[in-house]
């Protein structure tokens, strides 16, 4: 309990000392420019600034393929493979040490991946970027069953190949809701798409335990999260190029 205390103690400490809200408040321009710019500010209640700005989403098509997108996101990373890769492997006579250690080497290589992601989103178009991501962690995916069957090394390459796509569809998506709402909205806006993340990966959490209850295996929940993200990556296509609001 103390420790805890501490550490949010700590925290208070360095964010009100070293973080700031813009580049303006360390007098530097926004990346990318040259212009130093002052923030907008907030109007209206801070308070229901988030909800009003739901409140125009719900109407903008961009916005919930973004939410249904990044919906089957979580459901297929945090709430599937984060929950249940270890009972699966368990379910293959694989030890929980090693399905432990992959999934440190997914995260060792989804530093990498969602590093690389930040860096392509600002260089292409981000709709294709999320099409190829969606696309190929569906197949990987799909591919999983057959990895559990054969244990390694196809469990190896399928967990640097999804390691490489865990959280690599953030940038683009975070890119897309910028040019979307403009970058005033695009902190709140890109805050309740992470919320439909939220709710995929509860939702998988909770339905892939069931369907393993009741099939006795993981293999449709892995499949159907497989198709799911091939859906995700039509969706995600289908953004339309041009914004439909600043």
């Amino acid at each position: 309990m103390y420790t805890v205390v501490l550490v949010v103690v700590l925290a208070m400490i360095i964010v009100a000392l070293w973080m700031r809200n813009h580049p303006y408040d360390m007098n530097l321009a926004p990346y990318g420019s040259k212009e130093l710019v002052q923030p907008e500010p907030i109007k209206g209640n801070s308070f229901l600034v988030p909800l009003i700005a739901l409140r125009s989403a719900l109407a903008n098509r961009t916005f919930w393929l973004l939410a249904g997108t990044f919906f089957f996101c979580g459901f297929s990373t945090n709430g599937l493979i984060g929950t249940h890769l270890i009972p699966a492997g368990h379910d293959h006579g694989i030890s929980e040490v090693t399905t432990t250690g992959l999934l440190a080497l997914m995260g060792v290589f989804d530093l990498v991946g969602t590093t690389l992601s930040g860096w392509l989103s600002d260089r292409m178009d981000s709709r294709k970027l999320l099409f190829w991501y969606y696309g190929l962690r569906g197949l990987s995916l799909l591919f999983l069953p057959y990895a559990l069957d054969e244990a390694s090394p196809m469990l190896m390459i399928f967990s640097v190949f999804y390691g490489l796509d865990w959280i690599a569809t953030v940038p683009p998506t975070v890119k897309l809701a910028a040019k979307e709402f403009g970058n005033a909205k695009a902190g709140m806006i890109f805050g309740w798409v992470a919320d439909a993340h939220q709710v995929g990966a509860s939702v998988a959490a909770f339905g892939a335990g069931a369907m393993r209850d009741w099939l006795g295996s993981y293999t449709v929940p892995f499949i159907a999260a497989g198709a799911v993200c091939l859906l995700a990556a039509f969706m995600s296509i289908s953004i339309s190029k041009h914004p439909v609001e600043a």
